[in-house]
């Protein structure tokens, strides 16, 4: 019997083909991907390029939000403490003003006083990942010292800076420390100074002093809601877009991912069919080549 000669041709290509599948099944399996180059799929591969593009970006700022976070929980920490601080100066302020007290007693309320002064000086001069917080813009120099009067002296600048969002907005992310701790009318620093040496006076202010000091920490207390208010923000959108990064990682897992039990099956039926290719290799190669195309 005579063997069409093409015949011999088209088993060979088969069984080049059946290899060429075997590998490109083979590597899908060990990969995990459908399209590991443009020509696997270029549709699929575009729009992968595009969701990858998203997802660096959303990484990117997840990762700045963070450490912006870590600035706004310090300094939310600090003006907490803050507060703490001077409710207790009021306190004493209003217990100073007492005029049954003695000069003894005034000199204790004082000293009290002048310790909650360094602490609120220690405060304000809080730095994070060697950064002072309250120095606008100079976050390399120490924003606050004393004065020999008890003065704040405020090495700092009043620039305010902001974090963009991907939405647009725009969040603040510092509070100069002029504005925090010595703004006008309503200075922590001039507060306690007062109260401290109208005390040691006695010259009977200890009242009016008090109110300075509730004036202050009114303003604190006002400016920390500023920062609480990007801080929630900030992480809200973090969170969305921790979301979305992983709503669009499954979107491009599906198109460019390998459905593993689909591709085993057909690696399967694929090395099935190749064996059955090379059975008859193996059974024409046991007779000359010219018996069959004779």
């Amino acid at each position: 019997m005579r063997v069409d000669p093409h015949y011999i041709q088209n088993l060979s290509s088969a069984i080049s083909q059946g290899t060429a599948a075997e590998a490109n099944l083979t590597n899908q399996l060990s990969t995990g991907l459908r399209v590991s180059q443009v020509g696997d799929d270029p549709v699929a591969a575009t729009q992968s390029l595009q969701l990858a593009s998203t997802i660096s970006q959303g990484a990117v700022f997840v990762q700045s939000a963070t450490r912006q976070a870590g600035v706004l929980q310090v300094t939310d920490s600090t003006l907490a403490e803050v507060v703490t601080q001077l409710t207790k100066a009021v306190s004493l302020a209003t217990q100073g003003s007492n005029g049954t007290l003695d000069a003894a007693q005034r000199s204790a309320v004082a000293l009290q006083l002048q310790g909650i002064q360094a602490d609120v000086l220690t405060l304000a001069n809080t730095s994070y990942l060697g950064q002072y917080i309250f120095a606008g813009s100079q976050g390399s120099t120490q924003p606050f010292s004393l004065s020999a009067t008890g003065a704040a002296v405020y090495a700092g600048d009043t620039v305010q800076q902001t974090f963009q969002t991907p939405g647009g907005q725009s969040l603040v992310t510092n509070l100069p420390g002029s504005g925090v701790f010595d703004a006008a009318g309503s200075s922590v620093f001039a507060a306690l100074s007062s109260v401290i040496s109208d005390l040691t006076s006695n010259n009977g202010a200890a009242s009016v002093d008090s109110a300075q000091l509730t004036a202050a920490l009114s303003t604190i207390s006002s400016q920390r809601s500023v920062i609480d208010s990007s801080l929630n923000r900030l992480q809200a959108t973090s969170t969305y877009i921790q979301t979305q990064n992983a709503n669009l990682t499954v979107q491009q897992s599906s198109l460019i991912g390998t459905d593993q039990v689909q591709v085993a099956t057909q690696l399967r039926a694929t090395e099935t069919q190749q064996q059955a290719l090379l059975s008859v290799v193996a059974a024409l190669s046991k007779g000359s080549l010219f018996d069959y195309l004779k």
